[in-house]
């Protein structure tokens, strides 16, 4: 029984978690009932309300959620509408005297949260906010005059130069029940999950949740993370920790991986230098950048942090071209390799989101904002601050952006980080006659004549739809109209 203490709403966001779950531990603390909360509210997330694979992710992260709440005593209270009248219609049920909820950084939510909390908190209303999502926060690692870095090693250096990401918070174990729970919408009704979807194969992939975001985090540790230097850019190997939709969807914390990682380090120094634990802890500290850039300059999602690159001539009328590259039709194995992996796995290895991106903003001239949509759509690890980073920095328009003259070429990117045509041939099966030296260029003379299967190899895969050397020279001189580039234009990675 609640013993007639008034409870306290957690409201969940992007902290599917009990670990290392500040708001939820600050409620317990309290020694009040405690009332979990998640409010499905898309409409306040503007142009960037989650896609269709996030929704995905999401049914089967609240579900897995409210079971482990139910172990300690609780449940997962669902609502969907406006979140400030939803919580309103709680305080007014349950006579909740406190509302606490961790933080989040998008433009739109950083906004409707203000709002929230000084409406709240107007009605003597407890509120509070906290950071569960960061190892530190957006205002926290500044240069010195107080200007967000825009420079990734100046960044690194600065996280470095500060004390260590606090220790994680252990969960509470047993969460005191409020005398009467309040209604719950059942998770069918929020709607996120279309049985005709093409998420249905995802199930078989993933599992969402905290407890496949461990699993997951120990087998990278154990098997991957010394090797993580070497691998992490080779798509035809499992070499990444592929943790983004767990840190995303908030089912473990960064604090908790950091700390894992520096302990296993510590705890294997004889493994030899840890420079793979390093090249990982830098990818957690560049997903930070990607939240500082997203908090400063909130118009980047869909503007170039760059101003110049507002009147980039990218070309009109390009639906179809847009249609082949979605599809993985654009006859560059790589680049639709690694979109049909992401079609098929709502997931993308590093490597080849930075050729398939580089191919649709600089081969095909479409802009950047196309892409991010898409990958907004079909990525289970979809999020606002890395998307946008990620792909403004291939665009040659963002922070700490590759040079506008860094165009990859898809064939020699092949040939490098996918030398045997592993990766290839597991997503375009059709190439799968090819030999190594002719995979990454089907279209060439040495590959047909190797092929058997040469005259139905022209019929199931397209020849290239851009020329890549003559695509280079329109993509730099669609960029020379706009602004003086350094002579030395010789970067095709």
């Amino acid at each position: 029984m609640g013993m007639n203490k008034s409870p306290s709403l957690v409201w969940f966001r992007l902290d599917l978690r009990l670990d290392d779950h500040p708001a939820l531990l600050h409620a317990f603390e309290r020694k009040h009932p405690v009332i979990p909360v998640y409010i499905w509210s898309p409409e306040e997330e503007g142009e960037w309300s989650p896609g269709t694979a996030s929704r995905w992710w999401l049914h089967q992260s609240l579900e897995r959620l409210d079971a482990e709440l139910r172990k300690i005593g609780a449940h997962l209270i669902l609502r969907r509408g406006l979140s400030l009248e939803v919580l309103n219609d709680l305080i007014r049920e349950t006579g909740a005297d406190g509302v606490f909820w961790n933080r989040r950084y998008e433009p739109a939510l950083v906004a409707r949260d203000a709002e929230i909390k000084a409406e709240l908190r107007s009605r003597n209303i407890i509120v509070e906010s906290f950071n569960a999502s960061l190892l530190h926060e957006p205002w926290e690692v500044l240069k010195s005059d107080g200007k967000p870095y825009q420079v990734f090693t100046a960044f690194w250096k600065a996280l470095l130069s500060l004390p260590e990401p606090s220790l994680p918070l252990a969960a509470p174990t047993r969460i005191l029940a409020p005398d009467v729970w309040p209604d719950s919408l059942p998770l069918p009704d929020l709607g996120l999950v279309n049985q005709e979807d093409w998420t249905e194969n995802l199930r078989e992939i993933w599992s969402p949740g905290s407890e496949g975001a461990m699993s997951r985090l120990e087998r990278f540790i154990d098997e991957f993370l010394w090797t993580y230097t070497e691998d992490r850019d080779r798509p035809d190997r499992e070499g990444t920790s592929r943790l983004s939709p767990h840190l995303h969807f908030g089912e473990i914390s960064p604090r908790y991986v950091w700390h894992a990682a520096r302990e296993h380090a510590e705890n294997h120094r004889k493994k030899g230098k840890p420079e793979g634990v390093w090249s990982f802890l830098r990818e957690l500290a560049w997903r930070e950048f990607a939240y500082q850039l997203l908090f400063h300059f909130p118009y980047t999602p869909d503007q170039p942090l760059k101003p110049e690159f507002m009147d980039f001539p990218w070309k009109k009328n390009t639906a179809a071209a847009l249609e082949a590259w979605q599809q993985g039709r654009t006859g560059y194995p790589l680049v639709d390799a690694g979109m049909r992996e992401l079609r098929a796995t709502g997931w993308m290895h590093n490597r080849a989101r930075m050729i398939t991106a580089s191919f649709l903003v600089k081969d095909l001239l479409i802009s950047w904002v196309e892409g991010a949509k898409w990958f907004w759509d079909t990525l289970v690890d979809a999020d606002l601050a890395n998307n946008t980073f990620g792909w403004q920095w291939t665009a040659g328009c963002g922070a700490d952006a590759a040079p506008y003259y860094r165009i990859f070429n898809p064939v020699l990117q092949g040939e490098k980080f996918d030398p045997n045509g592993e990766y290839v041939r597991r997503w375009l099966p059709e190439l799968a006659a090819l030999p190594n030296h002719a995979i990454h260029q089907p279209w060439t003379a040495s590959a047909l004549s190797s092929a058997d299967d040469a005259i139905e190899h022209g019929k199931s895969y397209p020849p290239p739809m851009v020329d890549h050397l003559e695509a280079r020279q329109n993509a730099l001189f669609a960029l020379s109209t706009i602004k003086k580039i350094e002579e030395n234009t010789a970067d095709d990675s």
